[in-house]
């Protein structure tokens, strides 16, 4: 652990080879074919459980309201997050979708708000992006969570990722993650750095994904989001169902089963959810089968 403090030290002498900024006062931010509160707590520990197997999927009637992750979940998994290409039909999926259960559709995701937008356009959905610190509401509004001074840990983490090839930072607006997908030897690397970061990142917290750690604001979580949502038109009087894949999404998985709803995992891995099924492919085929029901 002295050997990862003394990196980070060195870090930020790189980043900062004269003198060290001044902390900024902390700011607030204003709240094609179909395809063939109570907050939970911020963390979920993984357990034995087994969900059930695809053949018993919830049924989306329009009594449910839904909830997906992006990554992993609507898309399969990509290199580079800006890698991902979306089948032919999905906006339109999502569309038909959004109809049938009369509005009460939602993105609940790691990406940022505006990533979100660029891989679905023309079509603009409820979101819970950046883990639900940035919420886009019914009416368009977006409400977001206290921003972080990320400004010592970005600097640091750029020169660490300058130092290593294979390493991509992704500086959002409320968090910054640090993606090693490409280079997975230098995953206890990335996990303690950012660790020890967080030091110099008050009101943080460290999150772990599929080869990525981030660091993130410590008052919010996918289960937040949904909860949020949960309390609004049309969401309201309905019973929730979230489709996830990863750690991060452990949390949701407990909320909404704790509410009588349906937690659903995406491919392998111990899960707290009550559902499973393969693969992106096999749940937007079961998607897909909703809107033809």
């Amino acid at each position: 652990m002295a050997r990862i403090r003394g990196l980070v030290t060195w870090l930020l002498m790189l980043a900062f080879p004269t003198s060290s900024p001044a902390r900024p006062a902390v700011s607030v931010f204003p709240s094609q074919a179909l395809l063939g509160d109570p907050a939970a707590p911020r963390s979920a520990t993984q357990s034995g459980t087994r969900p059930r197997s695809p053949g018993s999927l919830p049924r989306l009637s329009p009594a449910r309201a839904l909830f997906l992750d992006f990554d992993g979940t609507l898309a399969e998994l990509a290199p580079e997050p800006d890698a991902v290409r979306l089948p032919v039909g999905l906006m339109n999926l999502l569309s038909r979708l959004q109809l049938r259960l009369q509005g009460a559709l939602a993105l609940v995701s790691g990406r940022p708000l505006h990533d979100l937008d660029r891989f679905l356009a023309p079509l603009v959905l409820p979101a819970g992006a950046e883990h639900g610190a940035c919420r886009r509401l019914v009416s368009g509004q977006v409400v977001s969570a206290q921003a972080l001074d990320l400004r010592l840990a970005t600097a640091a983490a750029q020169a660490l990722v300058s130092q290593h090839a294979g390493l991509r930072l992704e500086v959002k607006t409320h968090s910054l993650a640090l993606h090693y997908r490409q280079a997975p030897a230098l995953e206890a690397l990335c996990k303690a750095t950012f660790g020890e970061l967080l030091s110099c990142t008050p009101g943080a917290c460290l999150q772990h994904g599929k080869c990525v750690v981030e660091i993130m604001p410590a008052l919010v979580s996918k289960a937040d989001a949904i909860a949020a949502f949960m309390r609004e038109a049309p969401f309201a009087g309905r019973t929730p169902v979230f489709a996830g894949d990863d750690q991060t999404d452990e949390c949701a998985f407990a909320w909404v089963q704790a509410t009588g709803g349906a937690g659903l995992k995406v491919g392998q891995g111990a899960s707290l959810a009550s559902h499973r099924c393969a693969s992106p492919a096999s749940l937007r085929a079961w998607l897909a089968a909703a809107v033809l029901a």
